[in-house]
């Protein structure tokens, strides 16, 4: 049973090999990593600017309140303007290595702008920061997606102004964008003009409500993180990088989630999303594999106690891939279970404690990865979150792991006493 089991993802590898290296996905993804540091920073302005409002230096000092306030609003606000630049630059970087990739990020960024409706304001015209934010999420990443690829067609069609030798290299790089940029212009224009026809009115809305919202609203349940949880450690326990499968497919969803927590706490509502990227990644830190290193600092055998020692100090970083090979918990049948299973076991309890009001819903500020235990919780600002974090990490998971454990290291015990027997 177990062959035919390994048999089966070995014939799967290829395909789970082609998710994770689609080039579409690595831009996505790769473009959601360059965005963290504004995230990170407007969240940073986010939590001061919780806090500030009961340190009575700050509220006699209302400017600095408001410049947090402007900052969250051009960072965590303006989540999807930096889409629209970094996912035409990941994909024309990825797809056509050498390339130039400002001059389609530019032109990405110009076709976003375009789509996004004007307000006006005491006769001044205004763009209504919804669209640049958590709702503009998907609208930005189907407008990089397309500029960066119908600017790779036209360069490989040879469409661009050539520029003579002993131009300066600027020059040239500009004129041979211009081309490009024009037709994809044209090409925005009468898509805008076809949206603004309908009922919809633009295409941010059409986006946001045919396809951004009900996948928010499917991938935002409890059952569709718990799914995702148990596939990602499925293909982990197979030696397939659950991570990089998962993760792209799903960070735009449960990011916008969390931005969406960020704009109601910055605008003085309470947040309503318990799913969302910072919940993952802090329910689920490390895999939950602490839980098994400390039980290898207390192992019978010496083997397990050695890569105790060895995992240990990654693991309080969150870094657990020296106890994951070390063991091996790849193909080991006898922790498949703790292995597969601990993560949604964690996300579960945490969920429910989050429903019934025990602990704080994440504000969704996005943690560096690295940050010791603790610390990595933290910077969530809630004391409950926190307690959550250190209770998976210290108690919870050595609980799941130990009757699991205990047998193996039995065994590997007797193997051990046998050998110095027979020394």
């Amino acid at each position: 049973m177990k062959d035919k089991i390994s048999n089966l993802f070995d014939k799967m590898n290829p395909f789970f090999d082609k998710v994770s290296n689609n080039v579409y996905l690595q831009a996505i993804s790769g473009a959601m990593m360059s965005t963290l540091a504004p995230i990170f920073i407007g969240s940073i302005s986010l939590l001061l600017l919780i806090f500030g409002s009961n340190v009575e230096f700050l509220q006699n000092n209302p400017a600095i309140l408001q410049t947090l306030s402007q900052v969250n609003s051009v960072t965590i606000g303006g989540l999807s303007l930096y889409l629209s630049v970094t996912i035409a630059a990941s994909l024309v970087s990825r797809m056509k290595p050498g390339e130039n990739v400002v001059t389609p990020a530019i032109i990405s960024l110009m076709s976003f702008l375009i789509i996004t409706p004007l307000d006006t304001v005491d006769e001044a015209s205004v763009i209504p920061m919804n669209w640049l934010g958590a709702q503009g999420v998907f609208s930005a990443m189907i407008i990089g997606l397309s500029v960066a690829r119908i600017y790779i067609a036209i360069k490989n069609q040879g469409w661009t102004i050539k520029m003579p030798e002993g131009v300066p290299p600027m020059v040239t790089a500009m004129m041979e964008g211009l081309i490009p940029a024009v037709l994809i212009g044209l090409i925005v224009i009468m898509v805008n003009i076809l949206f603004a026809l309908t009922s919809f009115g633009n295409m941010h809305e059409f986006i946001y409500t045919i396809i951004q919202k009900p996948l928010q609203g499917v991938g935002g349940s409890l059952g569709a993180m718990i799914a995702l949880s148990l596939l990602q450690q499925i293909l982990w326990f197979f030696g397939i990088h659950g991570t990089n499968v998962i993760m792209p497919i799903v960070t735009p969803i449960w990011l916008a989630l969390d931005v969406q927590n960020m704009e109601t706490i910055a605008a003085g509502g309470t947040p309503e999303n318990i799913i969302g990227l910072a919940f993952f990644n802090i329910v689920t830190w490390g895999g939950t594999a602490l839980g098994l290193t400390l039980l290898m600092l207390r192992a019978k055998s010496q083997m397990y106690r050695q890569i105790g020692k060895v995992s240990i100090v990654p693991a309080l970083f969150g870094i657990t891939e020296p106890a994951i090979f070390g063991t091996p918990l790849v193909l080991n049948f006898r922790l498949m279970v703790p292995f597969i299973t601990n993560n949604t076991i964690a996300i579960i309890l945490s969920y429910f404690l989050t429903r019934i009001g025990i602990v704080d819903i994440f504000p969704g500020v996005q943690a560096i990865f690295g940050l010791p235990l603790g610390f990595y919780a933290a910077i969530q600002g809630s004391l409950s979150i926190i307690l959550l974090h250190l209770f998976i990490q210290l108690i919870l998971s050595p609980i799941l792991w130990f009757p699991w454990f205990r047998a193996l290291d039995r065994e590997q015990y007797l193997i051990e006493q046998e050998a110095a027997k027979k020394q």
